[in-house]
């Protein structure tokens, strides 16, 4: 009997092995790929104990080794695993199909405008004093978990307001401002704390806070520093340092349009 290989095999190994490759990269940015080569070699072993030498008592051991170490492995990566799940549902073909099924609504330039024009011109304020802010501005996955650490407020973006809660004796002036569907949601915020060993030494705990739930959402992050007055700016794990007024504003209309 000869073997049948048809175009559903082709299409089941390709599929194995983009999940094989997407799962190698997603360890391989979270300095686990150490981890994911030990897991291969273990599912090689298993396969070779299980299958082709056929010892069953070895065998049936690391059958259950290996039924109890994907609720292990579950545990251990669940941050990882989140992130790869988002990256995917964060993809443009998947948003633009979100957008197809969905009502979403993108403001008009001069509604857009009105939005981001209190932000960058509060943070050039806060810059020429060197008073340190850090703002987040939600876009499409919710931050209600982070929202809930601060004390919400829900109010207008206002220059103003912005500067008055990052006054250097305000009570929520350490704490993150979160800004979602164009109002100031919440200020106080406590964010989690980037632990990449790249960032520049001169760089602060407000800039560790930025690039973490940069790399936890698709959140942009803007952060005025204490020390410089430098307006940096933190998207999808990466930052942007020493910005203007002007690129902080083609920024933020930018990634705000994109929502």
């Amino acid at each position: 009997m000869f073997f049948e290989f048809g175009i559903k095999d082709i299409i089941d190994i390709v599929l194995v092995a983009l999940m094989l490759y997407y799962i190698y990269r997603l360890m391989k940015e979270s300095r686990s790929l150490n981890v994911f080569i030990g897991i291969m070699m273990f599912v090689v072993l298993w396969l070779l104990v299980s299958q082709v030498l056929e010892m069953r008592l070895l065998g049936s051991i690391m059958d259950k080794l290996v039924s109890v170490g994907v609720i292990a492995l579950i545990v251990l990566f669940q941050d990882d695993i989140r992130k790869f799940l988002f990256n995917l549902g964060a993809h443009e073909r998947m948003k633009t199909l979100s957008r197809f099924f969905g009502r979403e609504k993108t403001p008009d330039g001069d509604e857009l405008k009105k939005i981001v024009m209190p932000i960058v011109m509060a943070c050039l304020s806060m810059s020429k004093r060197k008073v340190g802010a850090l703002i987040v501005v939600e876009r499409n996955m919710p931050l209600d978990d982070v929202v809930a650490t601060g004390e919400r407020i829900d109010a207008s973006i206002n220059q103003q307001l912005i500067e008055n809660i990052f006054f250097k004796n305000s009570p929520l002036h350490d704490g993150a401002m979160i800004i979602s569907n164009h109002r100031i949601k919440a200020a106080g915020c406590i964010l989690p704390v980037s632990h990449d060993l790249d960032i520049p030494k001169d760089l602060g705990l407000r800039h560790r806070a930025a690039l973490g739930i940069s790399q936890e959402s698709d959140s942009v992050a803007v952060v005025v520093s204490e020390e410089t007055g430098g307006i940096t700016v933190a998207f999808r794990g990466e930052l942007q340092i020493r910005l203007s007024a002007e690129k902080l504003e083609s920024i933020l209309t930018l990634k705000m349009s994109d929502e």
